[in-house]
């Protein structure tokens, strides 16, 4: 059986378009860590804060991984961002506003059950501009607990080793689920 040109280039089209991802805002039905997000993650447990505070040196050695709403954003050492987190779960589902997946939005929960901070070293675009990480941004960080905690509210402090960052309006909390059915 022999394919024309063009019908060869259909399959092709339709063969890349099957393997998109959701891009670096991950914009997809189900959450879709990027590569370099994927290699760090390995071995990494969701932050448990009852736990941690249980058994702080077991937590310590573990890498842990953290979804959280920037509340704050301050200088920290060495010329690395100093970052409050509303911690939040990460939806198993994203919602969407339509059936096409480039309505989706990662989703975690409007409910925060914890505070961390984390000291972050960011990358240019992240540091100024439109998109830059602030106040209500969203990020996930993947790094170490630290001996230190924070000094005006004494809860943990993470230094990250990865993180990724989506701006405000790039996300949404379950409290969207009414106006994105989908």
């Amino acid at each position: 059986m022999r394919l024309s040109l063009h019908a060869l280039l259909a399959l092709s089209f339709a063969v890349l378009a099957g393997c998109s991802s959701g891009g670096p805002y991950g914009y997809s039905r189900t959450y879709s860590p990027l590569d370099a997000e994927d290699d760090a993650a390995e071995g990494a447990r969701e932050y448990d804060p009852v736990m941690a505070e249980r058994d702080k040196a077991e937590w310590k050695k573990a890498k842990v991984s953290v979804f959280g709403v920037v509340t704050k954003r301050a200088e920290g050492p060495a010329g690395n961002a100093y970052v409050t987190l509303s911690v939040r779960t990460l939806e198993a589902r994203n919602l969407c506003e339509q059936l096409d997946e480039e309505t989706c939005r990662v989703t975690v929960g409007q409910n925060e059950f914890a505070v961390v901070h984390a000291v972050l070293k960011l990358s240019p675009g992240d540091d100024l501009g439109d998109k830059s990480l602030n106040r209500g941004s969203l990020v996930r960080v993947l790094g170490k607990l630290t001996d230190e905690v924070d000094p005006e509210d004494g809860t943990p402090i993470l230094k990250a080793d990865y993180y990724r960052h989506w701006p405000r309006n790039f996300f949404v909390t379950t409290a969207s689920r009414p106006d994105m059915p989908m």
